[in-house]
């Protein structure tokens, strides 16, 4: 979700790989959407209308992790519910070695020959650990690696991401608005200047737990609090050069900050539609990918 460069990219090849078998495997960081990112590749499968079956590995025991495959206590294929079209293995780096060992098992190897307890569902992987240091470490099979990695996809972490925020923001206002039956807040200028500024260390799913409680309390003071005093840690004040010149310079810093916040309204009101947010402004659309380089929001090249 969203309109930055890498999420685009990330976009084209789901809609490239979904309606194919490939296996894929989804690597990031904890929070950053792994879950909704296989959803995405099922929702553009053929098998879209069948629901996606999730095992979540963290602290799974052989004897469940047989049974969430459909396997008795001998391996063999102990089918009791319709086939399974779309199995999402969530954080699969954490299985332990005899869990990996029957995984493989199931898996097809690419040979026409068949055995019992094959899984012919489309397999979609997540893990937020770097395989190849638990492949080396030995704490992870190389064959079973090779076997999920058809096509590895990275979702990159929000803070690299910052000028897909506001549409999130407002994507987490309408949903949890709905869930929990509260009117739709609408965000101040520094909310969203304060948004922008974090560092996201929890990805999404911090985001997301910022905007439900916004929503629920109807007050962003609190939410605003708790982020802010974490930007601030990072944030770098701005010293004037002289004592002759910080008044010029207190001035300077309150125009700049006076303009961010007038931009970051308008494009929260265009819901990040710069071009509509350039003719509110009175700038051209060239202006105003300008200003947001230099203010830290935007970085691409203006067109």
């Amino acid at each position: 979700m969203g309109m930055s460069p890498a999420m685009r990219t990330l976009e084209s090849a789901i809609v490239e790989i979904a309606s194919t078998d490939i296996p894929v495997l989804l690597i990031g960081e904890c929070g950053t959407g792994k879950e909704m990112f296989a959803q995405r590749v099922h929702q553009l499968s053929r098998h879209s209308s069948e629901p996606m079956v999730r095992i979540a590995c963290a602290g799974m025991n052989f004897g469940n992790f047989q049974k969430e495959l459909g396997l008795n206590t001998d391996g063999h294929n102990e089918v009791k519910r319709s086939p399974v079209k779309t199995i999402f293995f969530d954080e699969i780096g954490e299985l332990d070695s005899a869990c990996q060992r029957q995984l493989l098992y199931a898996l097809p190897d690419g040979s026409e020959e068949t055995r019992r307890g094959f899984l012919t569902a489309r397999v979609i992987s997540a893990t937020n650990r770097n395989l190849d240091e638990e492949m080396r470490a030995g704490r992870f099979r190389s064959e079973l690696y090779y076997r999920i990695n058809g096509v590895c996809l990275r979702l990159p972490p929000l803070r690299e991401r910052k000028e897909d925020i506001p549409l999130l923001i407002e994507y987490f206002l309408t949903k949890h608005s709905a869930q929990l039956g509260r009117p739709r807040p609408l965000l101040g200028p520094r909310t969203l200047r304060v948004f922008m500024d974090h560092s996201w260390p929890g990805n999404i799913r911090e985001l997301e737990n910022a905007v439900k409680k916004i929503v629920a309390l109807g007050d962003e003071r609190l939410a605003v609090e708790e982020l802010d005093g974490a930007a601030r840690e990072t944030r770098t004040p701005e010293v004037p050069q002289s004592r002759g010149h910080s008044l010029k310079a207190a001035a300077r810093a309150a125009s700049r900050e006076a303009e961010r916040e007038l931009i970051l309204k308008a494009l929260a009101r265009t819901r990040w539609n710069r071009k509509r947010a350039a003719q509110e402004l009175q700038i051209s659309y060239k202006s105003l990918l300008y200003k947001l380089k230099q203010i830290g929001v935007l970085d691409t090249e203006a067109n």
